[in-house]
């Protein structure tokens, strides 16, 4: 069973709600909570946001333009569309235009679709060639992309429900480290099982053609033995569920940062949020920092795997969210 329906079952059953789960893939459920309340959840989206809000910040160009006009420092970027797209809205913001700005803004450039979730087709392109390859691959699943400035840093991720921080960890990209006799797809191999011993589903997708160029780069290959303790990595963004690990902040995390979060949370319009940022330490006093994207519907079972303490933290967010739900006021219209 998915993490996250096991964990919202054992909360419900702690308040007195009853949980009905779709009992082929155990993804999506409803729950009936003792004051007659209903909600409805697909995995980690549970209606604890309000519909526009939630649509918004799906859209990266959107959040990014509202929270630029918040005063918030987002990532330097444009979106540019499919040719069917440009011609419908008449946009000269084709995909060679998406070129010509990226070489405005400097290569490396990161090019990321627009409505896609968990690091899908996210690429660092450093050249023409790289660029139009990603660009390409986007258009044939969805009409629009970005292209932003590339911003050196860690990369955090800062989960927050109304007034309060539940969970923050740093998002290491997907990396293996050499023992000296093993290949590096030997050793991506086992990183797979150690995923799927702690709770992690199988997400290492080894025809990534972006972990291919990534060793490239790099002067390697798949059958390349890595001395010992030499660390190479293998994708460039750090999403959880592309195979990157976190490193837990929660208790480090510096007052400004907490504040950032919760601040941006209540400026798009969201109880529940998850606020990726790229900043140096984000343990340290604000100086600098930049937004990646805010998520809406933030999902927390990688981050679960790290340990029992980062568990009892999820199971405390479930919590809240099932409270806030069960409480929540219903509108009947009459006729």
């Amino acid at each position: 069973m998915p993490l996250v329906t096991s964990i919202i079952q054992k909360i419900a059953a702690q308040i007195g709600a009853v949980v009905i789960v779709d009992p082929e893939y155990e993804f999506v459920g409803h729950i009936t909570f003792k004051n007659g309340n209903k909600a409805c959840f697909s995995n980690s989206k549970l209606n604890i946001n309000g519909f526009g809000s939630a649509e918004i910040a799906k859209d990266k160009a959107y959040s990014n333009f509202f929270l630029k006009q918040f005063g918030y420092k987002v990532t330097e970027g444009k979106t540019f569309f499919s040719k069917k797209l440009c011609e419908k809205i008449a946009s000269p913001r084709n995909i060679d235009a998406g070129f010509e700005y990226a070489k405005e803004l400097g290569f490396p450039v990161i090019v990321k679709p627009i409505n896609l979730s968990q690091g899908k087709f996210v690429v660092k392109a450093y050249n023409k060639t790289e660029y139009y390859q990603v660009a390409k691959k986007i258009l044939r699943i969805t009409p629009g992309f970005m292209v932003e400035r590339f911003y050196p840093g860690n990369d955090y991720r800062i989960v927050v429900i109304d007034n309060e921080v539940i969970a923050v960890y740093q998002r290491v990209p997907l990396c293996v480290v050499g023992d000296g006799k093993s290949t590096i797809l030997e050793l991506l191999q086992q990183k797979e099982e150690e995923f799927i011993a702690n709770g992690r589903k199988k997400i290492i997708d080894f025809n990534d053609f972006r972990i291919k160029r990534k060793l490239k780069r790099q002067r390697l290959k798949f059958e390349s033995i890595l001395p010992q303790s030499t660390v190479v990595y293998l994708l460039d963004n750090a999403n959880l569920s592309s195979g990157g690990y976190g490193v837990d902040f929660t208790e480090s995390i510096h007052l400004d940062f907490q504040k950032l979060a919760i601040n941006i949370t209540k400026d798009m319009g969201l109880r529940l949020c998850g606020l990726d940022i790229i900043t140096n330490d984000i343990a340290k006093s604000m100086n600098d920092y930049v937004i990646i994207e805010v998520n809406g519907s933030p999902s927390l079972t990688h981050y679960a795997s790290i340990g029992e303490a980062q568990t009892r933290r999820v199971e405390a967010l479930y919590f809240k969210i099932l409270q806030a739900l069960e409480n929540e006021q219903i509108y009947v219209q009459s006729n």
